[in-house]
């Protein structure tokens, strides 16, 4: 399969959620509740995502791996999020998903490789990235890409249970 990865544009919005909503319901079942993941809707998160897409005032920049089916990965990245900064000059990956039918062909690898040289393009010197304890699928995955665990982590609660997710690093 040959893939692009290229800037996502409005375009893109429907294949993202689409990619974002089916991503989740395949990774985090077992892990985020099953009633959550049921009731993540490609529509909402679609309506979200293109009135979040066309604030000027966004930082994040967006893009798709594309197939001769369209997008078929996603990738979000900025400027760190957090308070306190995770290393000196970091960035962060705020979201990396595939087809969950294509998981393991290399499409994350090559949006996050495209990812992380233009971050260093953009002056970032390191990378990090939040990943759910649980995952042992996207930790392995993080971890052949350079990231570390840091020893940092953060609960966020998903329908009444709290799920703990680690902060990963890495050097640009």
């Amino acid at each position: 399969m040959t893939i692009t990865v290229r800037e996502m544009d409005g375009a893109d919005v429907g294949a993202v959620s689409e990619i974002r909503v089916r991503g989740w319901q395949a990774a985090y079942a077992g892990l985020v509740p099953q009633e959550y993941l049921d009731a993540m809707s490609v529509e909402e998160d679609a309506a979200r995502r293109g009135q979040w897409f066309s604030r000027p005032e966004r930082t994040s920049r967006d893009l798709v791996a594309v197939g001769e089916r369209g997008p078929v990965g996603w990738i979000s990245y900025g400027p760190w999020r957090g308070e306190a900064p995770a290393a000196p000059g970091a960035g962060e990956v705020y979201a990396l998903y595939a087809a969950p039918e294509l998981i393991g062909t290399g499409i994350g690898r090559r949006l996050l490789d495209e990812a992380h040289a233009r971050m260093r393009g953009e002056g970032f010197e390191a990378s990090a990235l939040w990943v759910l304890a649980g995952n042992e699928r996207a930790r392995r995955f993080y971890e052949r890409a350079g990231y570390r665990a840091d020893g940092e982590a953060q609960d966020d609660p998903y329908d009444g249970i709290v799920l703990t997710e680690l902060r990963y690093l890495r050097a640009l």
